[in-house]
């Protein structure tokens, strides 16, 4: 049979055309706009998880000891550098006092006034009560008249109230003397308690003033952390929880340490919880002072429960919640969810059951009932 030539020409034109419309449609529905999404799925686990609590602090001194000068003094010596390691009751230093001597022979010299003042005071208080006695005596037999006695009684009041005075200037000098004393004892630097030298403020020769610093120690056994953590993950945080904390200077290495406290003040500012964690063993040697330190709480563990990971959790609508797997397609579930620990793992206390499948990562952004395809390796398969 022999068709017009119209009509074979569009016969030609649709044999032509089907395949390629059928290729379009094949590749839209595998890898165009209509393909389904290679997503990454994994299956919910039912098991207990151990919460902890990450955060920043630094190394600090719980003790720290402040040797200097009691009152103007020149350092003599110094025995001891940064560094050093000394014992309770090791002399450090020696100040010179430079004036001090000079003072106390001033005050030997006033005290010995003083003396001189109490011992006239003690005089003219025993004639003056002489005097009144004898008075006394002449205004009773009336050969002296009664205003003569009065005056007398007077003048033995004022030298009372005189050697009085004089009694309490001789206390004031012997007061002041001691204490001169006393601060003469302190020209030597001694360590209270044992620690490490972390600071030497001056050097011999020089001069300080009352107050100042010399030397500073430290007691390695009161080296603590000051940590701060989130106050939104901070719930559970209570002392004598077990952390571990890596050092920024010994990269790779972990302490043992334990919360000796929560602070019970936190920064407004930041939003942070502060706490103090302290070694359970002193480290071998000394972490510098203000050293950042990496510090993990870790939190009593939690009964069992479903859990999903971290990055499968997304937000539709207001709500959280994971996508599905059924039949080929997503379906968006909302979950309520608890505590998580430092592994990405995330408790479900409702939503989910133990062995459902969900997504956890997808090469795009899902819609509601998007047809989904699980790949073994999704970083691959986008490649």
């Amino acid at each position: 049979m022999k068709f017009p030539l119209p009509r074979r020409r569009t016969l030609a034109l649709l044999a032509v055309l089907a395949p390629l419309v059928a290729l379009l449609g094949y590749v839209a529905l595998r890898s165009g706009p209509l393909a389904p999404v290679n997503v990454a799925e994994a299956r919910v686990q039912a098991r207990a998880i151990e919460p902890a609590l990450f955060g920043i602090g630094t190394v600090q001194a719980r003790h720290t000891q402040h040797l200097g000068a009691t009152l103007p003094a020149r350092v003599r010596s110094l025995s001891v550098d940064v560094g050093d390691a000394v014992r309770a009751g090791q002399v450090l230093g020696e100040l010179d006092p430079v004036d001090l001597d000079e003072r106390l022979r001033a005050q030997d010299a006033a005290r010995a006034r003083a003396q001189a003042a109490l011992r006239e005071a003690q005089a003219r208080q025993a004639f003056a009560a002489e005097q009144a006695r004898r008075y006394a005596d002449l205004l009773a037999a009336r050969s002296a008249s009664e205003e003569a006695a009065r005056a007398k009684q007077q003048e033995l009041a004022s030298a009372e109230a005189q050697l009085t005075a004089a009694r309490e200037e001789v206390r004031r000098m012997d007061a002041e003397q001691a204490a001169l004393r006393a601060q003469r004892s302190h020209w030597r630097l001694v360590a209270a308690s044992d620690g490490v030298v972390t600071a030497r403020e001056v050097e011999p020769g020089s001069t300080v003033v009352a107050g100042q610093t010399v030397l500073e120690l430290v007691d390695p056994r009161s080296l603590w952390i000051n940590v701060r953590l989130d106050q939104v993950r901070a719930a559970g945080l209570t002392r004598d929880l077990p952390a571990r904390v890596a050092l920024r200077s010994r990269a790779g290495q972990e302490l043992a340490a334990h919360v000796l406290r929560v602070e019970p003040k936190a920064d407004a500012l930041t939003e942070e919880m502060l706490a103090k964690v302290v070694f359970d063993q002193a480290p071998a040697s000394l972490p510098p002072l203000g050293e950042l330190a990496e510090v993990t709480i870790h939190l009593p563990p939690l009964a069992s429960a479903p859990i999903v990971p971290n990055a499968a959790l997304q937000r539709q609508d207001g709500r959280t919640g994971v996508w599905k797997i059924a039949d080929g397609r997503a379906r968006f579930t909302p979950v309520r969810i608890g505590d998580a620990d430092l592994d990405g793992h995330v408790q479900v206390l409702d939503g989910l059951s133990e062995g459902e499948a969900i997504i956890v990562y997808s090469e795009k952004a899902l819609t509601r009932n998007a047809r989904v395809h699980v790949v073994a390796d999704l970083a691959r398969t986008a490649s």
